[in-house]
């Protein structure tokens, strides 16, 4: 019955429209900072069994093809991808860019991401009222371990491999208050999304990694640049028609499917 095509064309529709959304929200920070682009996959639902492959019939012969009916399609998840955004140089002592595999950590509220802290590719960083390092968004979320800078400092130096150095009135070589931590994760795609450019950590990522950059198959710091979003226009706008068009071709499945169910109801008159 036409009924069945009507479900699956409205289970496409309803994760088309999901697949939208996705394309929509990569296509809104391809200016954010570290933002990581999401794709959406696809899973068939149940398929209803009207012959089954295999069968032997009165002459011992094979059937060699079933007869199976699927009922339509639903979105399985969303998947990040974490290849690295472009470099693009700033100049700011504080602004970070991960040249490789790793997070920054910052501090969260316990409710917010399990541990209270959360992870980010965002190296936008600037100074609070303690002179802390912290993230440089409406949040302020400070980085883990605390580094603070002194008031009396005349510039920050930040090496490749995570140590800060700063220059003192009065002392020839430079001063190392701190070291910047990165974190890996077996599983980055299972990070949960928060908001604010942070992720937390799930039990399909597994347990943070933690260590020094450039250690353990860490990336290095570079002081000075950020990382882009790792959106592709183009291959979001392709997405876009690609997803216009197969939505059209389901609703004229409804409109066929419809029109079917019409045409049977008016068999009784």
């Amino acid at each position: 019955m036409a009924v069945i095509a009507l479900q699956s064309a409205s289970s496409a529709l309803n994760a088309l429209n999901t697949q939208l959304d996705v394309l929509a929200n990569n296509l809104a920070n391809i200016n954010t900072t570290g933002f990581k682009a999401s794709r959406t996959n696809f899973q068939d639902l149940l398929y209803i069994e009207r012959q089954q492959p295999g069968v032997e019939n009165a002459s011992n012969d094979q059937k060699p093809t079933g007869l199976y009916v699927g009922l339509g399609v639903k979105v399985s998840g969303t998947q990040q991808s974490f290849d690295q955004g472009a470099p693009e140089t700033t100049g700011g002592g504080l602004d970070l860019m991960i040249d490789g595999m790793g997070f920054f950590k910052v501090t969260v509220e316990s409710e917010t991401a399990e541990g209270g802290v959360a992870y980010t590719r965002a190296g936008n960083f600037t100074l609070n009222s303690d002179g802390e390092i912290v993230l440089a968004n409406s949040d302020g979320r400070r980085l883990e371990p605390s580094i603070t800078i002194p008031d009396d400092a005349e510039g920050v130096t930040i090496a490749t491999d995570g140590r800060v150095f700063v220059r003192i009135p009065g002392d020839a070589d430079p001063q190392e208050i701190g070291q910047i931590e990165l974190a890996t994760f077996v599983n980055p795609a299972g990070l949960q999304q928060i908001g604010s450019n942070l992720w937390g950590k799930t039990a399909a990522s597994g347990p943070p990694i933690e260590g020094n950059p450039t250690e353990d198959n860490r990336g290095s710091l570079l002081q000075g640049m950020l990382e882009r979003s790792n959106v592709d226009p183009t291959r979001e706008l392709i997405g876009l028609m690609t997803t216009q068009r197969a939505f059209e071709m389901n609703s004229q499945s409804i409109k066929a499917a419809d029109e079917t169910l019409r045409a049977i109801g008016q068999l009784r008159r």
